[in-house]
């Protein structure tokens, strides 16, 4: 399960972050999950309060937003939702179309006190 490293680099990163800005606590973090990540929600969600224990981000809320997919064909400038890398342009069915979004994993923003 990688979403425990990806965890443990999430709470890593938002510590470093808050520290750096005199915050004693991290109330809420925002994580942006694009489609195409291939990361778990619930798995992340799972383990977040497990890596987040004795740290400033203990208690914190993890808030995940959830980001479509959405690809471009290079064939005929056709832009598009896509479910998954397989998926053809809906216009001219050419494949594949360049992803331009829903395969980030993005920390957004930090509460903290």
């Amino acid at each position: 399960m990688h979403e425990l490293s990806i965890c443990q680099s999430l709470v890593e990163i938002a510590v470093e972050q808050a520290q750096a800005r005199g915050a004693s606590r991290i109330h809420r973090v925002d994580l942006a999950l694009g489609a195409l990540a291939g990361v778990q929600a619930d798995a992340l969600s799972f383990c977040f309060p497990l890596v987040a224990k004795d740290t400033l981000c203990e208690g914190a809320e993890l808030s995940i937003s959830s980001v479509p997919a959405h690809g471009r064909c290079d064939a005929c400038g056709t832009t598009s939702a896509i479910a998954d890398l397989m998926t053809p342009c809906p216009n001219c069915q050419a494949w594949p179309l360049k992803v331009e979004g829903g395969s980030e994993l993005s920390l957004r923003s930090l509460e903290v006190s």
